[in-house]
């Protein structure tokens, strides 16, 4: 299927976008209006792109269905405030009522069964149930088009940032004890925890062998998967011939020698020493089998 944007609907590009750019962390935004009424409303279109000064953005789109903006935009236009809060998985649900369009100066926090705690530097207040607040002035707002659809990206300078101790390692955020929710297109969001969440060390000022740094049979392995390979190529070098001569005498390999297809059977030994974080070894295994 090939989508040319400018022959589809706003409404399929927009559900096409979101489901491939996902999952994205959602904000979970705080305001005021003139007269100091909170307002509370979650955008998905969000991150993080500086920490050195602190600045995240997110967009508050206009409205596909009749072009209209919400009062998060309005709100922020006059006061220039806001605070960004997390989405955690018990209050997802909670989360997801504020999205609904209340009219002006209702507030989602009483509609969600929230609580709103005084920040330090903003007038709008923080969501008590959310284990991080970025309390934020936001210096640009930049409007990307007048139709349905078309986002305005709301610069914020992140001025104090509130984190509940019960998350943290240390200083560290502990994903697993943070237990944040992402969103992906249409109605489904995932959860951030337990087998969700991976760990991948790569040193970026140690270079790698790369793909192409690999001998051909291993960098076009048919038994490895992709992942496989690129622990193999994240080494710094190919092993020493002491490692290699070590796999030779190895009782596994002179078993896939004698195997009836001794590629495919090395190249499984080979994924069993990558997942027990062999990889160095497993190289020269697959080096020795082609040697042999």
């Amino acid at each position: 299927m090939i989508v040319d944007p400018k022959k589809t609907s706003t409404k399929d590009l927009h559900q096409f976008m979101l489901a491939a750019v996902s999952p994205r962390p959602i904000a979970f935004v705080s305001t005021v209006d003139e007269a100091g009424r909170p307002n509370l409303a979650p955008f998905s279109f969000f991150n993080a792109f500086s920490s050195n000064p602190p600045i995240v953005v997110f967009s508050a789109n206009r409205r596909i269905k009749d072009n209209t903006t919400k009062h998060t935009l309005a709100n922020i236009e006059a006061t220039r405030e806001a605070v960004i809060n997390v989405v955690t998985y018990d209050i997802a649900r909670q989360m997801t009522l504020t999205s609904i369009d209340y009219p002006a100066g209702i507030s989602e926090f009483d509609k969600a069964g929230l609580t709103p705690v005084p920040s330090d530097l903003v007038r709008p207040p923080r969501v008590q149930e959310s284990p991080v607040n970025m309390e934020c002035r936001v210096s640009r707002i930049l409007s990307l088009g007048d139709r349905g659809g078309a986002g305005n990206l709301i610069f914020c300078d992140v001025l104090r940032i509130h984190i509940d101790d019960e998350i943290l390692d240390g200083m560290r955020i502990n994903p697993h004890k943070l237990d944040i929710m992402g969103r992906l297109g249409r109605t489904n969001y995932v959860r951030v925890l337990g087998d969700a969440i991976m760990s991948i060390y790569q040193p970026i000022h140690v270079l790698g062998l790369g793909f192409d740094g690999l001998p051909k049979d291993v960098a076009q392995s048919p038994v490895l998967t992709g992942s496989e390979i690129a622990e193999l190529a994240a080494l710094p070098a190919l092993p020493k011939a002491e490692l290699v001569e070590a796999a030779r005498q190895d009782p596994k390999v002179r078993a896939c020698a004698a195997a009836a297809n001794p590629e495919a059977a090395l190249h499984r030994y080979a994924k069993q020493l990558i997942r027990e974080k062999k990889a160095d070894y497993a190289l020269a295994v697959l080096i020795n089998g082609i040697a042999v």
